[in-house]
């Protein structure tokens, strides 16, 4: 089996880690039980570009548990846990090319090497995976029988490349399910993001004002949980509905020119390119904290920062400290890549559970539907959605009302009015 992680000696600690992950994860372990017994993926190569985390573990080891064979590469540089990738190599059999802290040279060649599977399902985490294949084509791309994507930046890549008509083969929008985006993007990042910044940093959040920049689903849960943690929360948005809804939930709505003049901690969660730019970086107060919980670290325009600046130093371990020719300081968490993954361990299980349920059940779907799919980016299925839902219910305990035939019948009608 060929791999490339950081230590094997690691892979005991990465064990338990991922066992602590599964027992937060009763959908996933569900559906693992479900496919131990029919091995409805018997056959079928998976090649996976997601964050090498507790909770991708799981999802490894139930596509495996199916009958799939499956190969497993970071969907970012700085994302990898190590253990855990240890783990899969020596205790799972699963391979793994992932290191955290990659260079980009190296990033692209574990890419590679999970391509070289010639995988009939691509699962990725951004679109890096989708985007090398495309570039490469050749027999490995035409042996695609479709692919999921986890994440909105992805998620917009890939429909850029469906309307330009390059789309090779069928993408499930996982990232667009209701059980992951409602919950994920939104209790997930806004948990994780909080997280990663403390502890990067150790600062108080209570009495700061925190600039969130976007306010989707990911920014809604970010500027929450920073709420709650006593920030005074600053929305800053170039959509006018989001910008609205910002406003009713409670939150100060403005420019980023302004809210650079007042901030204290800035995050990017846009999905989009210099958010943060140089005319920001030149209004920001002594001290300002910038970092990113978007997919690539393109958000926050560090080459600006750097050209700006006389000079840089690491303070803390993922705090570079960048000094300006007036004397200021602004410190970039983490190189501006995702704070949460980066300095953190990302969403917890929880959450995950119901993330990577879809990213199992779409890859079923996808081996017993791709030839009726056009080449196009799809949601999942709504009785996917709302079956994990129900599991995910279960799980915790809940029961909820069903419609009564009467009921159904109202709703499918026309007819009865006052």
């Amino acid at each position: 089996m060929k791999y490339h992680v950081k230590d094997l000696s690691l892979a005991d600690k990465g064990k338990l880690r991922i066992e602590w992950a599964d027992a937060h994860m009763p959908v996933l372990r569900r559906i693992r039980e479900d496919f131990r017994r029919e091995k409805p993926l018997e056959g079928i190569r998976i090649a996976a570009c997601l964050h090498v985390t507790t909770e991708t573990a799981n999802l490894m080891i139930t596509l495996k548990e199916g009958g799939a064979q499956v190969v497993l590469t970071a969907s970012n540089p700085l994302s990898t846990q190590d253990d855990v990738a240890a783990a899969l190599v020596r205790h799972y059999e699963i391979p793994v090319f992932a290191v955290k802290g990659e260079d980009e040279k190296t990033y692209y060649q574990h890419i590679e090497a999970a391509l070289s599977i010639k995988p009939h399902i691509t699962m990725d985490d951004g679109a890096d995976l989708v985007s090398t294949l495309h570039r490469r084509g050749g027999d490995v791309l035409k042996g695609v029988i479709g692919g999921t994507e986890e994440t909105t930046t992805g998620v917009i890549r890939l429909r850029a490349m469906a309307r330009e008509g390059v789309l090779a083969y069928p993408i499930i929008a996982v990232n667009d399910a209701y059980t992951k985006h409602l919950f994920d993007n939104r209790y997930g990042t806004g948990q994780s993001t909080i997280d990663g910044i403390l502890r990067a940093t150790n600062i108080l959040l209570a009495g700061t004002v925190f600039v969130v920049a976007g306010y989707g689903w990911c920014g809604r849960g970010v500027a929450m949980r920073a709420r709650g943690a006593g920030a005074k929360v600053v929305v800053t948005e170039v959509d006018p509905l989001r910008a609205l809804e910002a406003n009713m939930d409670g939150f100060m709505v403005m420019k980023m020119e302004e809210a650079a003049k007042i901030g204290d901690v800035f995050v990017t969660v846009t999905g989009d390119k210099h958010v943060l730019r140089r005319e920001h970086f030149e209004l920001m107060k002594d001290g300002a904290v910038v970092a990113n919980a978007g997919h690539f670290n393109v958000e926050i325009d560090i080459p600006a920062l750097e050209k700006m600046s006389i000079s840089r130093r690491k303070i803390r371990e993922f705090v570079d400290e960048y000094k300006l020719p007036d004397g200021r300081r602004i410190y970039l968490l983490a190189e501006g890549r995702l704070i949460n993954l980066s300095a953190a361990e990302g969403h917890p299980a929880v959450v995950m559970d119901m993330s990577f349920a879809n990213q199992a059940l779409s890859a079923l779907y996808l081996k017993e539907n791709a030839d009726k799919l056009e080449r196009k980016v799809y949601r999942v299925p709504e009785d996917i959605d709302r079956r994990i839902a129900r599991m995910k219910l279960d799980a915790l305990g809940i029961k909820i009302d069903e419609l009564t035939p009467e009921q159904r019948a109202y709703l499918e009608t026309w007819k009865e009015g006052t």
